[in-house]
């Protein structure tokens, strides 16, 4: 009776005796050798030279690298797809590197020639590798594991005995047993051969296919996705047009009716925070309830969208991103009569929602001598005031506590018909003038809802009205790759765990009659790496095996039979030590002869 040993000294010549049985346990395609004396390639040689290099896995995941550091321009460089105004600051601020970014293309960094090179050849590289080796495995889950080689003792792991039983019952027994630990197992002459660990290389497929489906979902996102900005106030509405944005950016394949038809009514905004403690200020409560309705006839339905739990029509995913307050205004002309009026969305500066903005008088009034002109009031809003003795006019709170607006009055030229973009929140003061006080300063107020400030020689009065109103920002994204982007990176991940963590091994059980009468068991396991699973395995199986065929006491040389039943070890013992030797006496047996290995002398 032997033990399980493990030969770490295999020779490449012991490997290819292994014939079938040696062969290959992945897919990865072998490479040859170089040979001496190589003919010119010419084209269609340097064409498959190219193209071996392309889809091997080397040069796939040095295009990934190359990707992932391609990447890094585009998150620390402004880039046009994303914020126009920081890209045109960058430009009056860097006079040098502009025009050298411009050429390069960092300002566009994931639509530009080089970028799409490197996305491209990878995807390709990709392509190029997965087909042949899927088309490789189901060949191999087709097949059969390959039959036994003559000499199992010069695989990495073996053990052997002798028994009773018959080589018939041994092999039906091996069979039995490997086929219920899942191997996948058929006799093949006077042996057992069985494989197992096929999900590693599946994962191995899986994670590729997988990083392909990413690949296109990331492309197909890029292309055709969509990303607007929306302030909407308490009781206005948004219909999903593009003229209905604040700001709209898409891919380059995006076409208006690409948009879902939708459209929804704020009917109120709620935000509570903390009041006290070191999370003081933190909001507590965040959402707005709107009511929907989908396509034009769609029915109404009520909802209500909170922070990172997005209303989700078709495609489209409207997020609540932003708050605000927006008070209401009231400007009369110097007869008393109401030329605007309207809840003014102003833009927090701070934690505590300070706000600034204008408001915008563009049509309607007239001055004391009968001229029109256009008004433009600064606006400078606090919810919760810290009162004259502060000093500053800093919110010391989110929550509408004690609200103040402060105002500064200009009239004169908007400027609003020049056919050049304005931002809702500036005002262009080029062309407008000061109201002045009694000393001759500009005009402005603190006001509290209720509260008029009066404009200098009869001109009219702008009032802050009781009531404020609140505001909420949306952000409406519609990425129709999102969900196999998602789907591809869960089955990268466990392709990955799957190739990492299973191992490919093989087992083969051989049974023959000896010469002395007696059946030899040899049992050995060859796994794809140096693993010590497979011993451990082996011997498992060698253990359970030997129960259903146990070992016979081996006579010596003299005929008496020795004092030590020779089954103290048993199959399963693991022994890591150098087998160098054992080998060598291996070799010098018939191969042919079947005879018990030299391991099992060993314990005798």
């Amino acid at each position: 009776m032997s033990d399980t040993t493990t030969d770490d000294t295999t020779k490449t010549g012991d490997d290819q005796d292994l014939g079938a049985a040696g062969s290959q346990l992945s897919t990865a395609p072998v490479e040859d050798a170089p040979t001496a004396n190589l003919p010119a390639l010419g084209v269609i040689g340097w064409a498959r030279w190219f193209w071996r290099q392309l889809t091997s896995m080397r040069v796939a995941l040095l295009l990934l690298l190359l990707l992932s550091l391609a990447a890094i321009p585009g998150s620390l460089i402004p880039q046009t797809g994303v914020d126009e105004t920081r890209v045109a600051d960058f430009r009056e601020r860097h006079d040098v590197l502009a025009p050298v970014y411009d050429k390069l293309g960092l300002f566009h960094v994931y639509s530009s020639v080089w970028f799409s090179a490197i996305y491209i050849l990878l995807f390709v590289s990709l392509i190029g590798c997965i087909v042949p080796r899927t088309w490789q495995f189901v060949g191999q889950l087709r097949g059969r594991p390959p039959g036994a080689p003559r000499r199992l003792t010069r695989l990495p792991a073996h053990t052997s005995w002798r028994t009773s039983a018959t080589p018939e019952e041994v092999r039906e027994a091996a069979l039995a047993l490997l086929r219920k630990r899942r191997f996948r197992a058929h006799a093949v002459g006077d042996a057992v051969a069985a494989e197992k660990g096929y999900l590693r290389e599946l994962g191995n497929l899986a994670f590729h296919l997988a990083l392909i489906v990413m690949l296109i979902a990331f492309a197909w996102g890029q292309l055709f996705k969509s990303e607007g900005n929306k302030i909407v106030v308490e009781g206005d509405g948004f219909s999903n047009t593009l003229t209905q944005y604040d700001d709209f950016k898409s891919g380059n394949l995006f076409t208006n009716d690409d948009l879902v038809p939708f459209s929804f009514d704020v009917k109120e905004f709620t935000g509570t925070y903390e009041r006290s403690g070191p999370n003081r200020g933190t909001p507590r409560t965040y959402e707005t309830e709107v009511t929907y309705t989908e396509g034009a006839d769609g029915e109404e339905k009520r909802t209500v969208i909170k922070v990172n739990k997005p209303l989700e029509i078709g495609d489209a995913k409207v997020y609540l991103v932003s708050h605000g307050y927006a008070p209401v205004v009231t400007v009369r002309d110097g007869k008393g009569e109401i030329v605007y009026r309207d809840a003014v969305p102003l833009l927090p500066l701070d934690n505590n929602v300070t706000s600034n903005g204008v408001v915008k008088v563009l049509d309607g009034y007239r001055n004391p001598q009968g001229k029109k002109e256009q008004l433009g009031f600064q606006a400078f809003f606090v919810p919760t005031f810290g009162g004259s003795a502060s000093g500053t006019m800093l919110s010391q709170f989110p929550a509408l506590d004690y609200p103040v607006l402060a105002l500064n009055a200009y009239h004169g030229d908007l400027k609003a018909d020049s056919g050049i973009p304005q931002s809702v929140y500036q005002m262009d003061k080029s062309k407008m003038k000061e109201f002045k006080d009694a000393d001759g300063q500009l005009l402005k107020k603190l006001l509290t809802p209720g509260e008029t400030m009066k404009l200098p020689g009869g001109a009219g009065s702008i009032t802050f009205e009781k009531d404020v109103k609140e505001w909420a920002g949306f952000q409406v994204v519609q990425e129709p790759g999102g969900g196999w982007a998602l789907g591809g990176a869960l089955a990268a991940i466990g392709g990955l765990a799957a190739s990492l963590f299973v191992q490919r091994r093989r087992v083969w059980v051989r049974a023959v009659r000896g010469d002395d009468g007696v059946t030899v068991v040899e049992m050995a396991g060859l796994g794809r790496s140096e693993s010590a699973k497979v011993p451990e395995e082996l011997g498992d199986l060698a253990g359970i095996l030997y129960e259903r065929a146990p070992g016979v006491t081996d006579p010596d040389p003299d005929g008496t039979a020795p004092e030590d039943t020779g089954t103290s070890g048993g199959p399963g013992t693991s022994d890591t030590s150098d087998t160098s030797d054992t080998s060598d006496t291996s070799d010098t047996t018939d191969p042919d002869s079947h005879a018990v290995p030299a391991e099992g002398a060993e314990q005798q």
